[in-house]
């Protein structure tokens, strides 16, 4: 049985801060999101380092270093008003455009 895939409400470029975990309290930027894996990655957290034996065919051996996803319920969006943790939620402008926008001030995410 596959699992659900939903819609993410994070997207590649928002400053995201850590609300729990090993990393609680540190931000950063998303730099890219994994909607089956409910997961984004945020630059400069979780970074692992990883070693590889040298194999054919492979062009690099030995440490190298990887960023790996947080899952999204650890992170939230940071109002840039507040510099605080914010939720998000959907609107309509005039023109009937869905945007999304800070749940805590009602100002439009600009992406």
């Amino acid at each position: 049985m596959a699992k659900a895939v939903f819609k993410m409400r994070l997207r590649k470029g928002d400053t995201v801060i850590v609300r729990s975990g090993r990393f609680k309290g540190r931000s950063g930027k998303i730099i890219a999101t994994h909607p089956s894996l409910q997961a984004v990655t945020v630059e400069g957290l979780n970074v692992v380092k990883r070693h590889l034996k040298p194999m054919q065919g492979r062009p690099q051996a030995g440490e190298i270093v990887l960023t790996k996803p947080l899952p999204i319920s650890k992170v939230a969006i940071i109002d840039p008003r507040s510099k605080k943790a914010s939720r998000i939620g959907y609107s309509f402008d005039k023109a009937g455009q869905k945007q999304r926008v800070y749940k805590a001030s009602g100002k439009e995410i600009k992406s």
